[in-house]
């Protein structure tokens, strides 16, 4: 039965029921469906090349560990010696992505070094939960009370969770290049992540911006049926479409 299930499976979606597997002088070098990273052995961002958003897949885009990370908006305080809480992770990401691309990294609720600008406040303190002790928290005082950097091993529960909007004009970096998908295995970027990673690619493959510009609009898909979803550039094509430049 499944023999028969993968027979038709072939039939009638050709390369697709194989993962549309892309090959390159006789080498598979990775798959339009799902993503992978642009790394290099030491985990870096390759500069030549484009790169995908997070995945929370396994170690990232791994097939057999598809899923979300199931943290949500509320995920604003890590764990001490332990789990970064989503806020952080963004935070993170933001300002790495901003350093790569030569940008301000900044969102509005996040601290300067990179984590989430989330307060626990008690009835004669604030503490800056996210920013280990010796760090100087973001901001100085919280309503009169002065605000401290978190001391390893003290518990703060008992706390409110309070976090705190930053004067952040425009984000410059894009939710997407923060964020996973819900598969974890979304191979798109959106056109505007593209945009923002496009003058450092050409600086590295020493190409006109214009050329990497055409090469962005040339593998962006459109909406589906001309109104569902939003434009997406797929990364592994695009990068296919830079070598073959």
């Amino acid at each position: 039965m499944l023999a028969a299930a993968a027979g038709v499976a072939q039939a009638l979606f050709n390369g697709k029921a194989n993962g549309s597997i892309v090959q390159r002088n006789g080498k598979d070098v990775g798959s339009v469906l799902i993503g992978q990273s642009f790394t290099g052995e030491d985990g870096k961002p390759i500069g030549k090349y484009f790169q995908s958003r997070p995945s929370a897949a396994g170690d990232g885009y791994d097939p057999t560990s598809t899923s979300a990370s199931n943290l949500g908006p509320g995920d604003v305080v890590d764990v001490p010696g332990g789990r970064q809480s989503l806020l952080t992770q963004v935070c993170a990401r933001s300002k790495a992505i901003g350093e790569l691309e030569g940008v301000s990294g900044a969102r509005p609720y996040c601290t300067a070094d990179g984590v989430g600008a989330v307060l626990r406040v008690f009835p004669g303190r604030a503490v800056s939960v996210n920013q280990a002790c010796p760090a100087t928290p973001f901001i100085a005082t919280y309503q009169g009370r002065e605000v401290e950097c978190a001391k390893p091993g003290e518990d703060y529960a008992a706390g409110r969770t309070i976090p705190i909007r930053g004067d952040v004009g425009v984000v410059k970096v894009p939710a997407d290049a923060v964020t996973a998908s819900g598969s974890g295995l979304d191979p798109h970027i959106s056109p505007a992540y593209a945009e923002l990673q496009a003058p450092r690619v050409a600086k590295e493959r020493g190409i006109a911006l214009d050329q990497v510009k055409r090469l962005i609009e040339a593998n962006t898909t459109g909406r589906a049926l001309g109104f569902m979803g939003e434009p997406a550039v797929n990364v592994l094509e695009l990068n296919l479409a830079l070598d073959g430049s």
